[in-house]
């Protein structure tokens, strides 16, 4: 499984959905929705400012993640970002790689 963070903000329609179902109906939404794609929600939480939301979900791969993205942002009540998350360990596998980049000018 994938750890993935998703960072929502709510149009105006999606303020007045949650004002109507509160946030537990929210979370039971986005529940069914990761189980939906064979995943688990690990949290939610609800925040002001730029992000209305963040949601961690466990997800098989990257291609139910941006599936979720694409039933969220289709929904016009919110726009996600997709945030893949990495272990230590995978962090890890990834700084032992070596990566033939030559950066601009050089």
């Amino acid at each position: 499984m994938l750890a993935d963070q998703f960072t929502a903000a709510a149009t105006p329609e999606g303020a007045k959905g949650v004002a109507k179902e509160g946030g537990s109906g929210r979370r039971d939404a986005v529940a069914k929705a990761a189980e939906s794609v064979g995943g688990k929600l690990e949290s939610i939480f609800f925040a002001f400012g730029g992000v209305d939301g963040y949601v961690t979900v466990d997800l098989p791969d990257n291609v139910a993640a941006a599936a979720m993205a694409l039933a969220v942002n289709q929904g016009n009540t919110a726009t996600v970002k997709t945030v893949v998350l990495m272990t230590p360990e995978e962090m890890d596998k990834a700084a032992k790689k070596t990566v033939k980049y030559r950066p601009p000018g050089h």
